[in-house]
Order: C-alpha cells, then sequence, then structure tokens
C-alpha cells in the first residue's frame, strides 16, 4: 500500500500543528491523525503541499523543544467525515426523518440549505447566515427543529448569524436559537476568552498570528494594542509572550466588557491597563517597544498614534494589518529583499512588497513630522492570513480578476543616527546586510502633530495624508 506524508510533532503541541497547517490548507482532512508513539502524534499532509511545509518556521511558531519532521507512513483510517459520520451527515439524516414524518418530502433544495460548516464555542454552535434560509423550515417547531439540529452538531445551545451591524463597532447580529444565555468560553492556545457571542466577534483562524505572538520574547517591554477587542492580541502578549505592561484601546462597550473579564480569567490583568474610547485620544507619547494595529481592511487611522507611542531614543516595532488589492497575476514573482521574510502560496506577492514599501515610507515620514528626526523603517515580516478572489469592472478594466489578500506585517523602526552604532540588537545586525526602505527626507524639521502632517513629503514620492475623521473601525481581526 503506498504510504503518505505526515508532519509528527509531539502530542502535547499536537492541536497548534494541526491547526496552522489546516489554516494553511496543508492538513489532509480525509485521513484522522494517528498516534505514532506515546509522545508523538502524526498529522496527515496533502502531497500537493508537502514542498510548501516550512518546518523550521513552524517549529519557531509553535514550541523550538516540539519534534517536527516529514516520515512516510501507512495511511491512517478515514476521517469521520471522509466515512460518513460527520456531524453533517448526522443532521441530515436526522432532519430528512423530521420533515418525512412531517407528511413533507425531503429534496435536494433543503439539503442545500443545511449548514456544511459552523463554529464551535463551548458547547455552543453558532451557525452562519447561509443555512436555513428556505420558508419551509418555518413550518416545523422552532424547538423540536433546533433541538435536533443541536444534537446532530453535539451542542446545547444554537446561535445564528445574521449579518455585521453598521453601529461603528462592527458588532455582529446573532440570533440565539436554543438556549438561554449567550456568554461563551472559547480556549485557544491555552488562553482563555470569555464573551457575548451576540455582541462580539470572534475568528479561530487567525490562530497562526496569535502562536507568532506568543513565541516573541517581550520581557521587559512596553506594548500598546491599538484595537484590543476582546484581548485577542492582548492575552497573547501577556500570558505568553510575557510583556512587562500591556496598553490596551478599545471603544465598543461590549468588547470592553469581555476583555476586563478576560484579563481577571488568565491572572494578568496587574499588567494591563485599560483606554476605552477613540485611541487617537489616546494621553500617552514616547512609551512603547512595539504598537500592535490589528484592524482590517486598514488601521491607517492608527498609524500617527502608534508613531507617537514609540519610544524616541530606541524605537520599536509596529505590526500592521492589511487588506491588498491587486490584479496582478499570481505567479508574479516577488523582489529580493535579504531582510524581508514573505510568505504565502496564492496572493499577489508583489503587490505585498508594493504596499509595505509604501507603508514604509509613509511610517518614516510620520516620525519625522513628529519628532522632527530621520527614522528608518525595516520591513521585517510580510504573511498573508487569507484571500478573497474578486471579480470587478471597474477596478480592473474588462472585468479582470482581482485579489484581496488580508496580510499582517512587523515594521522594524530606528532612529536613523542609531543605525551604525555599538551595541544594536541582533535583529539589526541580521539586517545591516540589506537596506532599509523607509526613509524620509523632511521639508521642514519642526514636530508637528500626527493629525496635522500632510506637509510630509517621501523620499520617494509618497505624501502623508491626515487622518482625521472616524475612526473606521470595520473588522477586528481576531
Amino acid at each position: 500500500m503506498d504510504t503518505v506524508p505526515c508532519l509528527r510533532v509531539s502530542q502535547h503541541h499536537a492541536q497548534q500543528f494541526r491547526r496552522l497547517l489546516q489554516s494553511n490548507k496543508c492538513l489532509d482532512l480525509n485521513l484522522r491523525l494517528l498516534k505514532d508513539s506515546a509522545n508523538t502524534v502524526l498529522l496527515p499532509i496533502l502531497p500537493s503541499c508537502l514542498s510548501q511545509v516550512d518546518l523550521p518556521s513552524l517549529r519557531t511558531m509553535v514550541s523550538s523543544e516540539s519534534v517536527c519532521e516529514i516520515v512516510w507512513r501507512q495511511p491512517p483510517l478515514q476521517s469521520k467525515k471522509r466515512s460518513g459520520q460527520a456531524p453533517f451527515h448526522k443532521l441530515e439524516q436526522m432532519l430528512r426523518e423530521l420533515v418525512e414524518n412531517g407528511g413533507e418530502g425531503w429534496t435536494e433544495e433543503l439539503r442545500r440549505d443545511l449548514p456544511h460548516s459552523f463554529h464551535r464555542h463551548g458547547d455552543l454552535i453558532l451557525l452562519g447566515d447561509n443555512c436555513f434560509t428556505l420558508p419551509q423550515w418555518n413550518t416545523f417547531d422552532g424547538d423540536l427543529l433546533w433541538a435536533s439540529v443541536a444534537k446532530a452538531t453535539g451542542a446545547k445551545r444554537l446561535a445564528k448569524m445574521s449579518r455585521i451591524s453598521k453601529d461603528g463597532f462592527r458588532s455582529p447580529i446573532v440570533t440565539m436559537l436554543l438556549g438561554e444565555h449567550s456568554w461563551v468560553t472559547h480556549v485557544d492556545n491555552g488562553i482563555r476568552y470569555e464573551f457575548d457571542v451576540t455582541k462580539c466577534m470572534f475568528s479561530a483562524g487567525n490562530i497562526t498570528e496569535k502562536l507568532r505572538v506568543s513565541q516573541f520574547d517581550c520581557r521587559g517591554e512596553t506594548v500598546v494594542d491599538l484595537y484590543a477587542g476582546i484581548g485577542y492580541f492582548t492575552l497573547p502578549y501577556l500570558v505568553h509572550a510575557k510583556a512587562r505592561h500591556v496598553h490596551a484601546c478599545e471603544w465598543n462597550p461590549d468588547a470592553l466588557r469581555a476583555l476586563r473579564k478576560n484579563l481577571v480569567t488568565n491572572r494578568v490583568s496587574e499588567r494591563c491597563t485599560i483606554h476605552p474610547g477613540d485611541n487617537r485620544e489616546l494621553h500617552l507619547n514616547d512609551i512603547a517597544d512595539r504598537v500592535n494595529l490589528g484592524l482590517i481592511p486598514s488601521s491607517e487611522d492608527g498609524w500617527p498614534v502608534a508613531c507617537r507611542l514609540l519610544k524616541r531614543t530606541t524605537g520599536g516595532f509596529l505590526h500592521i494589518h492589511q487588506n491588498v488589492t491587486s490584479s496582478v497575476p499570481n505567479t508574479a514573482a516577488v523582489p529580493e529583499d535579504n531582510d524581508v521574510t514573505l510568505r504565502g502560496k496564492t496572493a499577489d506577492r508583489e503587490a505585498w512588497q508594493a504596499w509595505a514599501h509604501d507603508t514604509a515610507n509613509r511610517i518614516s515620514c510620520i516620525l519625522g513630522a513628529i519628532t522632527g528626526a530621520q527614522w528608518m523603517v525595516h520591513i521585517k515580516h510580510i504573511e498573508q492570513v487569507k484571500s478573497v478572489e474578486l471579480w470587478e469592472q471597474a477596478s480592473f478594466g474588462n472585468g479582470g480578476r482581482g485579489l484581496c489578500v488580508w496580510v499582517r506585517s512587523i515594521f522594524h523602526i530606528q532612529p536613523f543616527r542609531d543605525q551604525h552604532t555599538e551595541g544594536n540588537s541582533p535583529v539589526m545586525e541580521s539586517m545591516e546586510s540589506g537596506a532599509p526602505v523607509g526613509r524620509c527626507k523632511l521639508s521642514s524639521s519642526s514636530g508637528t502633530s500626527a493629525h496635522n502632517s500632510s506637509d510630509a513629503t517621501a523620499e520617494q514620492g509618497s505624501t502623508l495624508e491626515a487622518t482625521g475623521g472616524q475612526r473606521g473601525k470595520t473588522e477586528m481581526c481576531s
């Protein structure tokens, strides 16, 4: 019998590796996980993705102490999904009986209207808005219908997403179908997140960035999370990265309530200061070693705030999330850069690079306008989170194809005068072989504020735009 490739990992870290493989679409979902020994587990990998599995990066993001190697084994047993034991098949069988017992006929249209995926938060299942849309479902007793769905999916409570509200907070509109209360607990990488599923969103798909944050050594560092939400990144910085202190900014009252609860639950509240309200009104300066800007489609409104927060003497890191849209073919080559790490399989990496270079120049200009000094901005990492294919006449000419990619990036920033001084950190030493990309020449050395720094012009022609108006909080990276 043919063998299949598997990732052999320590049992203690198996779920973290599994999530990483699945988020990158490398896990073979048709096969079950297999226990290899008392302490190791085999995760089946799709053969077509074998060349894309980066073992050093996986080990870095999960644990340097874990076993992490490719082995070839006899195919494990088929997964429950493949063998017909998945919740969908149970659900189809139970609802078919319900429909037929009610004197109605089971149709392919009803089958297609069943949920093919859902989010599980403890004992609550959150259904999407693309299921149970047909009017036929309204003819059944609601309690009986939803009790059948809960039994098939192994849940005690059910809720259904309708759409995202336009209240400025991007709050989900969720209806409870079964169960009396809507607070849930979700454990992710050893961190407990508690929140009201009808008020706040949570995406388990961002596990790779949470794992990356968890691997940082932030001991002694002050971190500012400009879009904290319920603690998506605030908690990994505190619990795993061991940041000395985190300043968490959030303006959604429901998210703030959950954030306070989660800080206490995870026993890190004494190392976190919460700043309710618009982060542009934050009265802090010159304190941060690291600023997290986890907001999509764009966190540009927070760039001046982030630059103002960075320490003037040493600089620091900006972690910026962004949606990048392009019509360039996916096979476009990526310009080589000695100090940039690019990750992603299908995205238009050339567009990532162009966005990152423009962002580096703009960040440099903002810093110069605030401080009156020159700053070096290095692109240290760019990675795809997920992509959505677009077809749009207006944007891409004659109805061409475009790709909207959610990327996350890391920019390392230092005052220009420190570039060749002694005592540089190891990160800076490794970067000196590659040219920094962000350096802005100022037309004026006056230290203007971030909100009226539109006079600063970039060396390569980028213009810093003012960022007044309401903070456009569209979707929290979660």
